[in-house]
């Protein structure tokens, strides 16, 4: 599924052309392993950054200090400042932000294992989500990933008003 929805994001980026960066957390590179997985993915995709801490998200994405701390790491509003700063950073025509627990631990009250947040940023355009996910930590992961790649598909395709 991850290896389809990969190859149909390249072509969907390859025409028109687009370019897309990533700021991933509890996927540790998942999404970028994905996306680079397809041959001529250097075309379109610019980079990203595995931003796993707070002080990452804040140095490395431009994300407020602020905003952690009034929604939490864990939180669309943060997902959503990830894929602007990968964006931004990257001048990219689309970003990806993904945030979440995979587990074991790192569950507090009203986020446990399993929750993530997803966020797509292209122009004016701004999607996220939040899942809570059942499995193991690599279940987590893996599906995490497939749902990023499904965002940036459907914004990529043009799913989303005012996208390219």
């Amino acid at each position: 599924m991850i290896r389809d929805l990969s190859v149909r994001l390249g072509a969907a980026l390859a025409s028109p052309p687009q370019t897309l960066a990533v700021a991933e957390s509890c996927t540790g590179g998942g999404f970028c392993a994905a996306v680079t997985e397809v041959p001529g993915s250097s075309a379109y995709f610019l980079g990203g950054v595995v931003a796993y801490s707070n002080a990452s998200k804040v140095r490395d994405l431009g994300v407020p200090p602020a905003l952690i701390d009034a929604a939490g790491a864990v939180s669309e509003e943060v997902a959503v400042a990830m894929a602007e700063g990968a964006r931004t950073r990257f001048g990219a025509d689309i970003g990806v932000g993904i945030t979440g627990i995979a587990g074991p631990g790192g569950a507090s009250p009203g986020k446990p294992v399993g929750t993530v947040c997803v966020a797509v940023a292209a122009g004016v355009v701004r999607l996220s989500n939040r899942f809570c996910l059942p499995g193991d930590r690599d279940a987590v992961r893996e599906e995490t990933v497939a749902r990023a790649l499904a965002a940036v598909l459907t914004v990529a395709e043009g799913g989303q008003e005012g996208g390219r």
